[in-house]
């Protein structure tokens, strides 16, 4: 702390007794209350849920292991209810112990499509070095671990090769930073709504503060282009039934008018996703913004 580092990732938290964590968060944030500290504690959810509530800032989550739309939104419905109040989630598209079968065999859509939904579902995310050139070679069939995991090696990466070649995701990355430094709906926790689809692989969610509505459609097919409806709550977005409002999509720039139900076209590798911005200022909304 002393030489400035302010964020300390701990490594196992479930593993040491809980009242001495509890002890050393308090009197750490006696005198220095802006030093966070990250629960990196892939264990039963009563032990997470204690660790956030004795005094982690964040947390690791099962976000890893959550790739339907059923598991996503039971998930993330649990994360922004009740448990915001104490439990703030990191979400990690990878680790340097964990890369999930989803990106072994999904490639590059794979790696697009779970950084969009870890950007957009919580106001913090994380990557593993490595996971901008979609590295994802296993130690072997089965298995989560990297074939090079930098647990045990350094590993040269040619950045300037990776950028001149495209064979890099950072653009992406950087787009996504940027569109959540521009949308206040995106840095909070709650008020997450998840909106119907007619197809399992295309998952659909708003977020909403003050006049800042964002809508999120994916595509959780790495492998298929899909094409489905999406059929908007209305009131969730603070939009009348009959409304039809514009709506910019954030990564492409383009605009389009959206009402209650809306025809979406999504092809890995070229359109993971669309991040539209509500481009008519909604409603005024009843109750709190959220918890940032």
């Amino acid at each position: 702390m002393d030489h400035g580092v302010r964020i300390f990732r701990v490594d196992n938290p479930h593993t040491k007794p809980v009242a001495f964590w509890e002890r050393v968060l308090t009197d750490i944030h006696r005198t220095d209350p802006d030093v966070i500290f990250l629960a990196e504690a892939f264990t039963r959810p009563a032990m997470m849920h204690t660790l956030a509530q004795i005094g982690f800032q964040q947390s690791y989550t099962y976000f890893t292991w959550r790739n339907t739309k059923a598991e996503l939104t039971e998930y993330l419905t649990e994360l922004s209810g009740d448990a915001a109040a104490y439990m703030r989630p990191n979400l990690f598209t990878n680790t340097p112990d964990i890369l999930h079968a989803y990106l072994q065999h999904g490639h590059r859509p794979a790696f697009e499509v779970r950084a969009v939904l870890a950007a957009t579902l919580s106001p913090t995310w994380g990557i593993y070095s490595g996971y901008e050139l979609c590295e994802n070679t296993p130690l072997h069939d089965g298995g989560e671990e990297y074939l090079d995991s930098e647990k045990y090696q350094l590993t040269p990466r040619d950045w300037a090769r990776a950028d001149r070649e495209g064979t890099t995701i950072a653009p992406l990355i950087t787009r996504l930073n940027t569109i959540r430094r521009q949308s206040p709906a995106l840095r909070q926790l709650r008020d997450l709504h998840f909106h119907a689809t007619d197809k399992e692989e295309v998952i659909a969610y708003s977020k909403r503060r003050g006049a800042n509505t964002v809508v999120v459609v994916a595509n959780l097919d790495p492998h298929h282009t899909q094409e489905a409806t999406v059929s908007l709550d209305m009131r969730q977005l603070g939009l009348e039934r009959h409304e039809s409002v514009p709506v910019r999509d954030e990564l492409t720039g383009e605009t389009y008018h959206w009402g209650r139900a809306n025809y979406v076209r999504l092809e890995p590798g070229r359109t993971p996703a669309h991040i539209c911005t509500v481009l008519r200022p909604s409603h005024p909304q009843t109750g709190g913004s959220g918890v940032s």
